[in-house]
């Protein structure tokens, strides 16, 4: 380690420190992430295997023996990541629910966006129109979708049609709430300039509408994705033989809490990658709104 030169009563100042203290701060919150991460998956572990109780059976003696948890209810960790290795690379029993589930999933959200993204602008666009959807938006927002995956089923059975309409359902709703609020909060000034310039319709949605709209509707896939691997789940459950949802629904009715987890973690880590790509963008757009603001 390098010193500085003494100072005053002899004491010497290490002048690797400031550069230690900009390397965290630099990566301050995936070491935080990391951390909080460690310390909840060892307390897991511990209750898991019973550790814990081992520990502290000399302090509170029997009833320390609360702290165990049968491994029928509970799975530890190690013991989850040793189910998802062997069925990711030793039966590869994982996979074909996986393709499944991700093409659902890529299919609803294809739909919801190509669907959501123009009818939401348009319906902000347009005040009279606005006024006839808002109250349809507002109850099919507070109307859980799953509450009417019984009549998708009577309605297109249980096929693959099925359950990419029921996450699509999910997935749409946020999309359009977000495209209708980002066009209503556009700067009515910019619509009046781009009138009296004689600009078409066509125009104002490509230069106007759609660049200041794109902040929300980046915030809206966010919450779309999550709703998305809600459906993955619960519309697996009806009458699919292979996907996430049902491996989970299976190896839950027959006890297998490891495996279980390891659906659960899957939709878990495709939900926070595709959220932090989204993440990633909305920065993107956000440098990019700053730019131009300060162009202009």
């Amino acid at each position: 380690m390098t010193f500085a030169a003494p100072q005053a009563g002899g004491n010497s100042i290490p002048t690797s420190t400031p550069l230690l203290w900009e390397r965290y701060a630099a990566f301050e919150r995936p070491i935080l992430g990391a951390l909080a991460l460690t310390i909840f998956l060892l307390f897991w572990e511990g209750v898991a295997r019973g550790w814990w109780a081992d520990l502290l059976h000399p302090i509170l003696g029997s009833s320390a023996d609360a702290l165990r948890v049968r491994p029928i209810f509970l799975a530890s960790p190690s013991t989850i990541a040793m189910s998802a290795y062997s069925m990711l690379f030793e039966t590869g029993e994982l996979w074909p629910h996986l393709g499944l589930s991700a093409f659902e999933f890529v299919s609803a959200l294809a739909i919801a966006v190509t669907l959501g993204v123009p009818f939401g602008l348009i319906v902000g666009r347009y005040q009279y129109l606005s006024y006839a959807v808002e109250p349809l938006l507002a109850a099919l927002n507070a109307t859980p979708q799953i509450a009417l995956l019984p009549l998708v089923v009577l309605w297109m059975g249980t096929g693959v049609a099925a359950r990419v309409f029921i996450i699509a359902l999910l997935m749409i709703v946020p999309i359009v709430i977000s495209a209708h609020a980002a066009v209503r909060t556009i700067d009515a000034r910019l619509l009046r300039l781009a009138r009296s310039f004689s600009a078409s319709e066509a125009q104002v949605f490509k230069t106007i509408i759609l660049p200041a709209s794109l902040p929300y509707l980046l915030a809206g896939l966010r919450l779309a994705i999550g709703r998305g691997m809600i459906g993955i789940v619960v519309g697996e459950v009806y009458g699919s033989a292979v996907g996430i949802g049902v491996m989970i629904n299976r190896a839950g009715s027959t006890f297998k809490t490891d495996r279980v987890f390891v659906g659960v973690f899957t939709i878990v880590i495709a939900g926070l990658l595709l959220s932090e790509l989204v993440r990633r963008l909305e920065r993107r757009v956000g440098v990019w709104r700053e730019s131009a603001v300060d162009v202009q």
